[in-house]
């Protein structure tokens, strides 16, 4: 948080009361993690991942996962502890977090993926998993297809232009002969009710956080991105969810000699912009009764 606006931000904090959960969801770039940072330092508790591009080991730049000065301050779970070829989804994720909403410290769930405070907060459908060669067909195919490929009841409530988003409701159906929408029908309750937690989610001026967007990519080649990238190159697997990364495709392409690091930087930063916005219309659709935090003012 900038300094000249610290102290307007805490008078807009609702109470941050004794071992309640706090949820802080937001976009990419817009600051959410110091604010965690301080609820932590203030009011005690240990900060719970929930960005689906954090959990993977490969990637400490990429993601903007936290530094070692930021663990120092704070203790930290769920970041970097999946290898990039494991298998990974909402569901994992939920069953991590259910036993640290029950330990000692106050977990602070800080995180851009809608997906996992809906599942925490709303219930998720205990889904079957994808057998691995259903996965492999939904690989191959284009968007369109998996579009085709959806009733048209769970497409109503997708993101067509999300194509994790569609490609899952393609799997299940094709895996279960159900479709996706019926399976969520059927949802139980959640492990924690928002009444029961101080739920925040950031939602800042547009042209403010394409600022920090447009700004981000250098400070992460600073940081030693191109490196990051060029460590996992012979590994290097466009299907996997971990190489899906915004900046990885882009990086990746430019060790191969199929782009300029300027041209990378354009591409790297349309996609966060467009990734952006894609999560203010979640969270702003989804989580009209959070509390607002606005830190761009």
């Amino acid at each position: 948080m900038a300094q000249h606006n610290e102290a307007q931000i805490w008078n807009d904090l609702p109470p941050i009361e004794d071992g309640k959960p706090v949820l802080i969801a937001g976009p990419t770039a817009s600051g959410k993690s110091e604010l965690a940072l301080q609820i932590a330092e203030t009011f005690g508790g240990v900060i719970v991942n929930a960005d689906a591009s954090q959990v993977y080991d490969c990637w400490q730049v990429i993601s903007a996962r936290p530094s070692a000065q930021d663990e120092a301050r704070a203790p930290h779970r769920l970041y970097g502890h999946i290898a990039y070829d494991q298998s990974y989804s909402t569901g994992h994720w939920l069953r991590e977090v259910v036993p640290l909403l029950t330990g000692t410290e106050r977990p602070i769930i800080i995180g851009g993926t809608g997906l996992y405070f809906t599942a925490l907060t709303e219930g998720m459908a205990e889904i079957p998993v994808t057998p691995p060669e259903v996965r492999h067909e939904a690989d191959q195919l284009p968007l369109s297809d998996l579009i085709n490929g959806v009733d048209t009841v769970t497409l109503a409530g997708l993101d067509i232009n999300n194509r994790a988003r569609v490609q899952r409701a393609w799997e299940v159906q094709r895996a279960t002969g159900r479709s996706l929408n019926s399976w969520q029908a059927d949802t139980p309750p959640p492990v924690l009710q928002i009444k029961d937690c101080t739920p925040l989610v950031f939602d800042v001026d547009k042209a403010w956080l394409q600022d920090r967007i447009t700004h981000r990519f250098d400070q992460m080649l600073e940081k030693g991105a191109l490196d990051e990238v060029a460590a996992m190159r012979e590994r290097f697997d466009p299907a996997l969810p971990a190489f899906k990364a915004i900046g990885v495709p882009e990086l990746m392409s430019v060790l191969e000699g199929q782009m300029t690091l300027d041209q990378a930087r354009e591409r790297a930063t349309i996609s966060t912009r467009q990734f952006a916005k894609r999560q203010r219309t979640w969270f702003r659709a989804r989580m009209k009764n959070w509390n607002r935090i606005d830190i761009s003012k």
